[in-house]
């Protein structure tokens, strides 16, 4: 089996409030573990014995879930073929496990719709934000949410976020609908509104409006 593959399938087992995951890798020709290790070097692999040493952190960057998946799949186009196994698993502190289980009954992508279903009809740009349970969350939801364009709200734990329907900047309300979609899918709790609008734009030289929040330009 294909080392990405072999990481897709430990993901899947993984409990919904895994925080890291430690690893052990082999290479099924000794001579090839060198090779292997300085192609996952990104990740702070560490050599013990006939194994490489690593963990994948939930929360993103070079040690994340994706930049994990970018690494295996080098080597598997290297045709460095590799065993994957699994040890430590370490899990959210109870308190943000209490924090997601509050709000997991209430859906990103329902939310959504209801937020939407609010506007009046010839709503054009709106500037939004999506709240979240934990800053922990943060990096993740960052990532996941990237077609949004999120920009990091310093005073709250969330981002802001554009969407347009027709013209001006801003993700489509579908693609929007499809990031709390997956943000869903991995567990990761939180809320979205509407901050300001604009109805009936007939956008003339200009992409579509801006707004000034504490005197920066969203």
């Amino acid at each position: 089996m294909k080392l990405v593959d072999q990481w897709g399938a430990i993901e899947r087992r993984l409990p919904r409030d895994w925080e890291s995951v430690a690893l052990r890798l082999r290479t099924e020709q000794p001579d090839e573990l060198s090779e292997a290790a300085r192609i996952l070097a990104p990740m702070t692999v560490g050599r013990v014995g006939d194994h490489l040493a690593f963990s994948v952190r939930r929360g993103g960057g070079p040690s994340g879930p994706e930049a994990a998946r970018r690494l295996f799949r080098r080597l598997d186009e290297t045709r460095i073929w590799c065993l994957l196994e699994q040890a430590e698993i370490d899990v959210a502190p109870p308190e943000l496990r209490e924090a997601a289980e509050g709000e997991r009954g209430a859906s990103l992508p329902e939310g959504w719709d209801a937020a939407l279903a609010e506007l009046p009809a010839d709503w054009s740009e709106i500037l939004c934000f999506l709240e979240l349970g934990s800053s922990a969350l943060l990096p993740r939801a960052a990532l996941v949410c990237a077609p949004l364009n999120p920009t990091r709200d310093r005073e709250r734990v969330g981002f802001t976020f554009r969407c347009a329907r027709r013209a001006g900047y801003g993700v489509s309300p579908e693609m929007a609908r499809r990031c709390f979609e997956r943000l869903d899918e991995e567990g990761i709790p939180g809320t979205v509104s509407v901050l300001r609008l604009v109805s009936d734009a007939d956008n003339v030289a200009t992409q579509g409006a801006v707004w000034y929040v504490g005197g920066k330009a969203l």
